[in-house]
């Protein structure tokens, strides 16, 4: 019985260990999001209001109007992403016209299987 307790006391030391990494990893993990934003490029506030502004707008002006038919409809969406938006981010957007060179999911995990297995 003796030597049980002798190794129990032993283990408080760990315990401790293990619960500063702990709290020191929780602590690590709220706090890295906002390091990783220092640095980084962010976009202008101003520009995307002016954007949204504009988007309301068209909005507005649309909803006191009658229902537009389906010839001004196609028309409109076939300017841009939709009715609404127009060309509004359409550089950002990913479509087949300027994804060409882009890789697919099923090339990406077969070459990740490919360098698992060492059949590249």
């Amino acid at each position: 019985m003796k030597n049980i307790g002798f190794d129990l006391s032993m283990l408080r030391p760990v315990r401790f260990i293990i619960v500063a990494f702990t709290c020191a990893l929780l602590i690590f993990s709220y706090a890295l999001p906002a390091a990783a934003t220092i640095g980084s490029q962010t976009s202008n506030p101003e520009d995307e209001v002016t954007q949204l502004t504009g988007i309301q707008k068209e909005t507005d002006k649309l909803s006191t109007q009658a229902p537009p038919g389906l010839e001004q409809t196609q028309r409109r969406s076939n300017e841009g992403l939709n009715e609404i938006q127009g060309s509004a981010d359409i550089e950002k957007m990913n479509r087949p016209e300027n994804s060409q060179q882009a890789k697919t999911v099923e090339d990406q995990v077969k070459n990740a299987l490919g360098k698992l297995t060492g059949n590249q």
